[in-house]
């Protein structure tokens, strides 16, 4: 998981000296390689704990652990730049098409970077395992929860996406231990799903999170942690962009599990032959 990918996961719960070290690891990485923990701090203007504070808060043990994550990070990174841009009402279809683009591709690039391929094996272990699944979101995340419903039930496996938080919260209530709460929330502080995953952890049901990166009330309470992007500050774009890494994480999950399940895969191809003759039909 990339360093920097970190740092702009982590940018909106960040105190002002955590951020003022944010930006220099931003835009002066390469400056990094050459400092320790209390020259970093002199020339940021923070404390040397807030350094060390801040290479805890990125998941390293200490600093040299966060600078050599750095080191990595500048290594691996792509060659050239990638364009930013906000949408403006005076864009025009090409230059709108282009920003639009150019953000989709950043936010899946970081989305990727984010999850570890252990985190998304043990996810598709659970989702194989678990006799019921309940998948739930609000607003646009409840969008994504239904579509990947459509997919695991294509594959002939028991999940439901309701999008009524009542619903969802009573239907938490039945859980077992055999059972799954697959929980979408961008924030990952939405109350109405907070409430559903305390609920199945209280039946000890396993919980999958898709949640921004970070510590947050809901993957906090997860077994499995999965994380997406949506970094673009313009609210125009952000549902849209948010729905864009959550879509691809469900989908990475599907075509794992369709990769590792025969019993699936034929599911999928009798589900997909009957819908097939249907249209021949009509």
């Amino acid at each position: 998981m990339s360093t920097f990918s970190k740092i702009k996961a982590l940018k909106g719960s960040l105190s002002s000296s955590e951020l003022k070290l944010a930006k220099f690891a931003l835009d002066s990485s390469n400056a990094i390689r050459e400092l320790s923990s209390q020259e970093l701090a002199n020339v940021v203007g923070v404390s040397q704990s807030s350094v060390v504070k801040f290479a805890q808060k990125l998941g390293y043990k200490g600093y040299p652990a966060f600078k050599l994550g750095i080191i990595d990070a500048l290594n691996t990174a792509p060659s050239g730049g990638t364009l930013h841009g906000k949408i403006t009402i005076t864009d025009s279809f090409s230059q709108m098409s282009d920003k639009l683009l150019s953000s989709k591709m950043a936010v899946l690039s970081e989305t990727q970077k984010l999850n570890d391929e252990k985190a998304f094996l043990a996810a598709v272990d659970i989702l194989k395992s678990a006799k019921r699944i309940l998948i739930c979101g609000l607003g646009g995340s409840a969008l994504v929860g239904k579509d990947f419903s459509y997919k695991l039930q294509k594959l002939g496996m028991l999940a439901i996406e309701e999008p009524d938080a009542h619903a969802q919260l009573a239907f938490a209530a039945t859980l077992s231990d055999n059972d799954l709460v697959f929980a979408i929330s961008e924030s990952g502080s939405t109350k109405e799903i907070v409430n559903v995953v305390s609920q199945a952890k209280k039946n000890q049901s396993k919980v999958i999170s898709i949640t921004r990166y970070g510590s947050n009330p809901i993957s906090d309470l997860a077994d499995v942690k999965l994380f997406s992007v949506a970094d673009e500050e313009s609210a125009r774009l952000s549902s849209i962009l948010a729905r864009t890494a959550q879509e691809f994480i469900i989908d990475i999950l599907f075509i794992a599990i369709t990769q590792s399940s025969r019993q699936g895969r034929q599911t999928l191809e009798k589900t997909n032959a009957v819908v097939s003759e249907f249209r021949r039909m009509s």
